[in-house]
């Protein structure tokens, strides 16, 4: 039997729309043959038309569900290539469909499964348009959060050990929504990343003609305002900027969040921690 590589898999992926297991199951029932696995995934239903894939799907919803005991909270993003598309009923209808399958999965990410899959292909045989199922998050806590945007293409979801009134969490949610943390504290934010802002700092100092000591010092002081800007509990809280989000929060200790927005990428557009 051919190797099947991953690059094969992104490749009919690409092609398809459909899943990675999905993908890699034709592959090796084909033997490595990419339009071969094509057709059978079309055979399948699983593919409407042999182009269909191909088109560019910016546009879609984010769904999020809270668990009947407030316990769990799942996130999931769909995208489509119209937005008349995802303001659809059946379009919405099977985002809610989604959300509640995902919702059935363990905390953590939520792949895609042939229940996932079938309820997207079911809209899109409605449809007609190309879409597909990108990303899904199922959160558990103490205590657990969600916030929605109006239009549906930035959702939030958070979980918290210990209590907290949640008005409150459900503001954090929209302050995350809208100051995108790259963390809950300091030590989420890469080495890399801190490095490469240190290196920036002190260029900075030099260009600006300080001596060595000062250099230090300003970088030090940039790192702090970087650290403010990008970590959650130690913004400035949206509503109340005299505090910052882990004042607000009081006991209450952030266990994970993560933030999608509709055809950002994962690493332009989540912060799961």
């Amino acid at each position: 039997m051919a190797e099947i590589t991953a690059a094969m898999v992104k490749a009919l992926r690409e092609e398809t729309g459909q899943g990675m297991m999905e993908c890699k199951k034709a592959l090796q029932e084909t033997n490595g043959d990419i339009e071969a696995a094509k057709d059978l995934l079309r055979a399948r239903g699983q593919v409407k038309a042999e182009k269909k894939a191909a088109r560019t799907t910016s546009e879609g919803l984010v769904g999020v569900a809270v668990a009947e005991d407030g316990k769990s909270v799942t996130m999931v993003e769909v995208v489509c290539e119209t937005d008349f598309c995802a303001r659809s009923d059946v379009f919405r209808t099977m985002i809610d469909d989604v959300t509640k399958l995902a919702g059935q999965a363990p905390a953590g990410e939520v792949p895609a499964t042939p229940a996932i899959n079938q309820s997207v292909q079911d809209a899109l045989n409605k449809i007609g348009e190309n879409m597909r199922y990108v990303r899904g998050i199922k959160l558990a806590g103490d205590q657990v959060g969600a916030y929605r945007h109006f239009n549906g293409k930035v959702g939030v979801v958070i979980a918290v050990a210990g209590s907290v009134d949640p008005e409150i969490l459900s503001q954090v949610c929209m302050h995350i929504a809208f100051h995108n943390p790259m963390g809950i504290t300091s030590e989420d934010i890469g080495d890399d990343v801190v490095k490469r802002e240190r290196a920036v700092a002190k260029q900075q100092a030099i260009e600006q003609g300080k001596p060595e000591q000062i250099a230090e010092k300003m970088v030090e002081g940039k790192i702090r305002k970087f650290f403010q800007d990008n970590c959650l509990i130690e913004q400035p809280f949206v509503k109340d900027e005299t505090k910052t989000v882990g004042e607000v929060l009081g006991s209450a200790k952030v266990k994970a969040f993560a933030r999608y927005e509709v055809g950002a990428t994962v690493e332009a557009g989540e912060s799961a921690q």
